[in-house]
């Protein structure tokens, strides 16, 4: 099969397009024939060398196709399936556990489900099951355009939650298109005196923005943060909580989820669609930080 791989880390030169063995799976694997990737952050991250992996490595977590071979009785070939690859998916084929892999509706397309496993279940898991959100409280959500951010105002919506959507000025009617009811521009304005009172902030963003959000909470309010280190201490002193929200692959959460995208109550908004040959520039865009929603990369 083909597959893009990296021999070493560096720039975006150094993902090469090339014929691999192909994976067989496992006991409670499936072999996937992948349609469509997507790229996220850690994916330019892991490539740098910001954290470690073994090599040579084939990148991507997020993946949608065809079952091609099923060693799990849940699953059988011919199905179409999305979720999280074992084996990397920008590949043209990757093995995935059982476990981290959902049926794809079919009012879903392959490149919408590609795009979704690990942006929408960090916003899910960041709202729900670690900030337990309900219906008439608030979300603060700093990066409300990117990836993880334009899902985590949709599910907010959804649920009855006010969201308030931070970002640039150009994604403003964006945002608020979600859902948002406010919006704040970074450029333009302290977020830190713009929102109060609010139950949960979302820190998708990282760097000075963790600090910023801890002024915004109400007493006894949680900052979730997936791009910092929680500043917990800090936290501490103004009387709430700051913690750092790891994702977990969830089959549940997933179905869930792409019923939602099926039945018209949640858009994936994909920025760019790039065939997998053009790996390199779809990992210039993402690594830009100014993407809106997800790139895409088409395999087949």
């Amino acid at each position: 099969m083909h597959a893009v791989v990296m021999n070493e880390t560096g720039g975006p030169e150094v993902l090469r397009y090339e014929e691999v063995d192909r994976p067989e799976p496992g006991e409670g694997e499936v072999l996937v024939r992948v349609c469509a990737a997507s790229v996220n952050p850690v994916d330019w991250k892991y490539r740098r060398g910001f954290a470690d992996r073994a090599l040579p490595a084939i990148l991507g977590n997020d993946m949608s196709g065809t079952v091609e071979v099923s060693r799990v009785e849940r699953f059988a070939p011919g199905e179409d399936v999305f979720g999280f690859a074992s084996s990397g998916g920008y590949a043209e084929f990757a093995t995935a556990s059982a476990a981290a892999v959902a049926k794809k509706p079919a009012g879903v397309s392959h490149e919408q489900a590609a795009a979704l496993p690990v942006a929408a279940l960090t916003a899910w898991q960041a709202l729900f099951d670690r900030g337990r959100l309900a219906r008439g409280q608030t979300v603060l959500i700093a990066g409300a355009a990117g990836g993880v951010g334009h899902f985590a105002v949709q599910f907010a919506r959804h649920a009855g939650v006010r969201a308030i959507g931070v970002g640039s000025s150009r994604n403003r009617e964006f945002v608020l298109g979600l859902g948002a009811e406010q919006y704040i521009d970074y450029t333009q304005e302290d977020v830190a005196t713009a929102a109060s009172d609010v139950d949960v902030a979302f820190d998708a963003v990282g760097g000075e923005t963790t600090q910023a959000l801890l002024p915004t909470l109400r007493e006894g309010g949680l900052l979730v943060t997936i791009a910092n280190a929680p500043p917990e201490e800090e936290a501490a002193k103004r009387g709430v909580r700051a913690e750092l929200l790891v994702m977990s692959p969830s089959t549940a959460q997933l179905s869930r989820i792409a019923q939602l995208v099926a039945d018209g109550e949640v858009r994936v908004e994909i920025a760019e669609e790039l065939p997998l040959t053009e790996v390199a520039r779809a990992h210039e865009l993402s690594e830009s930080r100014h993407t809106r929603g997800k790139i895409v990369l088409k395999v087949r």
